[in-house]
């Protein structure tokens, strides 16, 4: 039983070292870029694609990063499947929503009208 949990405590540690040398490689990208701002641009550009690239690279070695690769995958593979309206049904779903939108705004504001005439008729108060 002690294997065990000696096993989960070094592989949870390794998952955190991994993450701080994620993060520092990334931080390291970000501050390399502002303090060399006077090198050429495409070698910050390529030190910035090799620090990113190796990021990518130690986050697929992880538990973490493989499950974000599943999910990519089958994200994917659901939007093959989707059906995506044409244009005209777009437009004609499009001028249904604002004819909608505008009729309901047009009742709210005799509601609220004809209930602002039947609460000053009540109170006595005069508009």
């Amino acid at each position: 039983m002690s294997n065990n949990n000696e096993a989960k405590v070094t592989f949870f540690s390794l998952e955190i070292a991994k993450w701080i040398i994620i993060l520092t490689l990334l931080l390291t990208a970000i501050v390399g870029n502002c303090y060399y701002q006077e090198t050429k641009l495409y070698l910050r550009i390529i030190a910035l694609m090799i620090l990113v690239v190796i990021s990518i690279f130690i986050l697929l070695s992880m538990k973490t990063g493989k499950t974000a690769l599943i999910f990519i995958r089958e994200s994917k593979a659901e939007m093959k499947k989707v059906v995506w309206p044409s244009y005209q049904e777009t437009f004609r779903i499009t001028v249904i929503v604002i004819a909608v939108t505008i009729l309901m705004s047009l009742l709210l504001w005799g509601l609220d009208n004809i209930l602002v005439r039947v609460v000053s008729f009540i109170t006595g108060l005069r508009l």
